[in-house]
């Protein structure tokens, strides 16, 4: 990978001395976090998507899980200590985040929000997920992860 390659995310990770494996993809619009982890040759519970919420007192949270999963909203509301919770409307995305839908990583945001990530994660030797732009994961244990965005674990999924 050439230094241009190099996301923000991977800037970060290694100005925190976070050890991390870069791949990358040729993105399709279409693609499914299923398909991804099949170009990735990884099984689809090892490949983690970032999905941002907002809760009834109006902050902002951060989720992470599985690819096949579906975050389970009264579980993540319950997480952030929050009445309820929402996903935030895709063109909000970038203005809150620096990332575009599909490119979101917990990792490297522009402000901070609380961040959780699903408790399966914790049985995973390493884990993948998006380096800040589409076409790009990196993989990295989990406790470098939690350790780079300050993360905490919950059951966030739907049964």
């Amino acid at each position: 990978m050439k230094k241009d390659d190099k996301t923000n995310v991977m800037r970060l990770l290694e100005q925190k001395k976070v050890p991390y494996e870069s791949h990358s993809y040729e993105p399709d619009a279409t693609m499914t976090g299923e398909e991804i982890a099949a170009l990735l040759n990884e099984p689809a519970d090892h490949v983690f998507k970032t999905l941002v919420t907002q809760g009834k007192s109006n902050a902002y949270y951060v989720f992470v899980i599985p690819v096949a999963a579906e975050l389970d909203l009264k579980k993540a509301a319950k997480a952030a200590g929050e009445k309820a919770i929402s996903m935030i409307k895709q063109k909000d995305l970038l203005p809150l985040t620096g990332y575009v839908h599909g490119g979101c990583s917990p990792i490297g945001m522009k402000k901070p929000f609380p961040t959780f990530v699903h408790e399966s994660a914790q049985g995973i030797e390493k884990i993948f997920v998006s380096a800040g732009k589409v076409g790009f994961q990196i993989e990295l244990a989990p406790a470098d992860l939690f350790k780079a965005a300050n993360c905490k674990t919950a059951d966030l999924i739907c049964e």
